[in-house]
């Protein structure tokens, strides 16, 4: 996540997701979530930024790209913990799953009229790996975090300054609400995921 002020967005998330914070050398922050990564907070205005696993490391588009190594987060990964991601959607006023699924190698399976599943069989079986929304209100990748108590992270939001932007619900995903930090960087909450994407992975693999 790239924001105006790094220091103080670790913290906000910090607080409300429990990450470990450690202050890097070049002046950026790392979160953790016990020996796992979960965000990486550096000075810029670009917000979160989504790592793709891939072969070839290269520039994607919506804020995105495509980087070698072990995935810290994905359908393969391990079930995600409390302060880790937990999911990702693409948010467009103008899809374009071709391009996606060109560049990526993912299968598309249609959910309603404005979203699309996207499914990897990079690894095996195909597996959910992230979903596509049509919308008005902007573009690019949206970052899901999961989380044990809905309210109380929520609770903790509101006491930190931050915003919680749509209260808690229910959606084909799980149980979420959106929040945005007091310096930036919207995320979706996902109330305790059963795995990679929540509902979505049970429901694919039952």
């Amino acid at each position: 996540m790239s924001v105006a002020e790094p220091e103080l967005s670790v913290d906000f998330f910090a607080g409300v997701l429990g990450w470990a914070v450690i202050p890097e050398p070049d002046g950026s922050f790392t979160g953790w979530v016990g020996d796992r990564l979960a965000a990486h907070v550096v000075a810029g205005e670009q917000g979160w930024r989504v790592f793709f696993g891939g072969d070839e490391p290269r520039e994607l588009a919506g804020n995105s790209s495509v980087d070698t190594g072990r995935v810290l987060h994905g359908p393969w990964a391990p079930a995600p913990r409390a302060g880790e991601p937990c999911w990702v959607e693409l948010m467009t006023g103008a899809p374009d799953d071709a391009y996606w699924a060109g560049e990526l190698g993912w299968a598309i399976e249609p959910g309603t009229e404005d979203f699309v599943l996207f499914t990897s069989s990079r690894h095996g079986d195909p597996r959910p790996v992230a979903g596509r929304l049509t919308t008005t209100r902007g573009d690019g990748w949206t970052v899901y975090f999961a989380v044990d108590d809905l309210e109380a992270a929520c609770a903790r939001v509101s006491e930190l300054d931050g915003r919680v932007l749509l209260e808690p619900t229910t959606v084909p995903t799980g149980r979420i609400a959106s929040i945005a930090g007091p310096r930036g960087g919207e995320c979706v909450l996902l109330e305790r995921p059963a795995g990679w994407g929540g509902t979505w992975a049970a429901r694919h693999l039952t």
